[in-house]
């Protein structure tokens, strides 16, 4: 019994995380697209920064049911082990980027915000995709890069930088996962 034990235990391990939902980044990257809009059109930091913390609420929302419809519909438990590293490795940097944006903002550095955003969530990506499905951390590359890019762009370029990253690339990897991942 505990060499099956242990038989079980090291494939569970060896499992990846496969409920990320294309269909639910898709709809991140859509959502993100109006945030964009949205808070281009505000006229002070604090409208702006409401915009897109009200975004992240949305897009985490979005993300978290679509990974438990996925779940369900596959019979996959979210609390297995490949489950449960994935979420470990996507905390850390989100928590990272909890911290540094009022930081940030007491600093007066909010245009830092957009590269901030995009590096530290296309890690968390990276880190927790490395027990998903291959494009996972692919898709958490690309948003490494832009939050790169981000952080040596102008602030009139926030939004697009935003609406490139959180939008464009939630919209084609999404679809990339929903075709090829089934959802």
């Amino acid at each position: 019994m505990d060499n099956l034990r242990f038989i079980r235990e090291t494939m569970e391990g060896a499992a990846l995380f496969t409920a990320v939902s294309g269909l639910a980044e898709m709809a991140v990257g859509a959502t993100a697209l109006v945030a964009a809009w949205l808070a281009h059109l505000q006229s002070d930091l604090s409208g702006w920064l409401t915009v897109w913390l009200f975004e992240a609420v949305v897009a985490s929302t979005l993300t978290v049911g679509g990974i438990l419809i996925k779940a369900r519909r596959a019979r996959i438990s979210v609390f297995s082990k490949p489950g449960r590293r994935f979420a470990l490795g996507l905390a850390p940097p989100i928590f990272a980027g909890a911290i540094l944006t009022p930081i940030l903002l007491e600093l007066e550095a909010a245009h830092l915000l957009p590269g901030l955003w995009l590096l530290l969530y296309g890690t968390a990506i990276v880190t927790g995709g490395a027990f998903s499905v291959r494009i996972v951390p692919v898709m958490g590359a690309c948003f490494m890069l832009l939050g790169c890019l981000a952080l040596f762009t102008p602030a009139p370029w926030a939004n697009p930088m935003l609406a490139t990253g959180f939008g464009g690339v939630h919209l084609i990897f999404g679809a990339v996962i929903a075709w090829r991942h089934g959802g």
